[in-house]
């Protein structure tokens, strides 16, 4: 293992949980090992409840900007974003006296990581994904290396960059891995009853949190609770029902402590984000994948397919499913012990256990 030692890293991480938790997973490797890190987030709600609980990690807040067409109207405004958050990273970046920069991804990542390419810095980005998107092709042009989470995504950065297949980093919290018991009194929810964990991600799961809430009466009538973790924006939208079926389970609009949640559960309902998929494999949590179809070149369908290839998961078209069939579906399956025990082994062969001590040790490598 390298020494980390007075070693400074800058991590961009900052706009969706899919950035920012493995951001503050190698934040916290990194630290252990005796390095400093600062933590370049957004000024999303996302990023101001993800953080929650971290105070012993510096954070530093930046604007969000969005590439948009080549050809758009917008563009001079966003190249006069770009150009004052490039400066604003420089200034940071010799503040802090960085040694290295990382991005885990989206365009938050962008401005950092050209401040220190200018600056002589190592730089590198991490690939969660299957397949980059545009923010991350661009980002690769200002990066040393490309760390990937999936070997499927390798290839797709071209054969003239340095790619390293590391996975996709774990909080500290979620590697804690309590018991199925101690999950369940965490949040309130009867031992001995099946118990599916609902969670739609940062962004995107509308349609999923309305089929769960419509499905609860048959769930409650079936003995199965729901843990149900909707998000912010749709907690109003999904209450009502959980109101009116007080023991169908729990309803949390977001909760940091996630490695309650995943312990609980017997069957996790959830999109198909690399960092909800890399959760699931070092649970070995069966699931019910159903891709947000508005992703990047429909990129969580291809995340998925990893999972429901070997049969760690299922994966289901959000255009297929319809509020009187969801339900009986989810039940079928959620009784057959079978059919979740294969799934079980299977989501446990998916799983790397150890991505952010993989990430330290390119980005310490560069610096020795």
């Amino acid at each position: 293992m390298l020494n980390n030692t007075g070693k400074r890293l800058v991590i961009a991480c900052g706009g969706t949980g899919g950035h920012l938790f493995p951001g503050i997973a190698v934040a916290e490797a990194w630290t252990a090992r005796g390095g400093e890190a600062l933590l370049l987030i957004s000024e999303k709600q996302i990023d101001t409840l993800a953080t929650e609980g971290y105070g012993h990690l510096r954070f530093e807040r930046m604007p969000s900007i969005a590439m948009p067409g080549v050809f758009s109207l917008k563009m001079p405004g966003f190249l006069l974003a770009f150009l004052r958050s490039f400066l604003n990273c420089r200034k940071l970046l010799r503040e802090f006296g960085a040694h290295a920069v990382l991005g885990m991804g989206g365009f938050t990542s962008a401005a950092p990581l050209a401040a220190g390419k200018w600056m002589g810095l190592p730089t590198f980005i991490h690939e969660s994904n299957s397949i980059p998107g545009k923010a991350n092709r661009l980002n690769a042009k200002f990066s040393r290396a490309v760390l990937v989470g999936f070997g499927r995504c390798a290839p797709l950065f071209g054969s003239g960059k340095r790619v390293e297949v590391v996975g996709t980093p774990l909080r500290p919290s979620i590697v804690s891995r309590p018991s199925q018991e101690e999950g369940l009194a965490f949040f309130g929810l009867k031992p001995g009853r099946r118990t599916i964990m609902v969670m739609g991600g940062s962004q995107g799961a509308k349609r999923l949190n309305e089929l769960v809430a419509a499905g609860l009466p048959r769930f409650a009538s079936a003995g199965v609770q729901v843990l149900h973790i909707s998000g912010p924006s749709d907690y109003e939208l999904v209450r009502p029902a959980y109101e009116a079926h007080p023991d169908a389970g729990v309803l949390k609009s977001f909760s940091s402590e996630m490695q309650f949640a995943l312990a609980a559960a017997d069957l996790a309902i959830c999109r198909s984000g690399a960092s909800t998929l890399t959760e699931l494999a070092y649970y070995e949590l069966p699931s019910v994948l159903i891709p947000y179809p508005f992703a990047a070149e429909d990129h969580q369908t291809t995340n998925a397919e990893i999972f429901s290839d070997p049969g760690a998961a299922e994966l289901w078209t959000q255009g297929s499913l319809t509020e009187e069939g969801f339900a009986e579906k989810i039940l079928e399956l959620i009784f057959d012990d079978e059919r979740l025990a294969k799934m079980r082994a299977a989501a446990k062969a998916l799983a790397i256990p150890d991505a952010s001590a993989r990430v330290c040790e390119v980005v310490a490598g560069s610096l020795k």
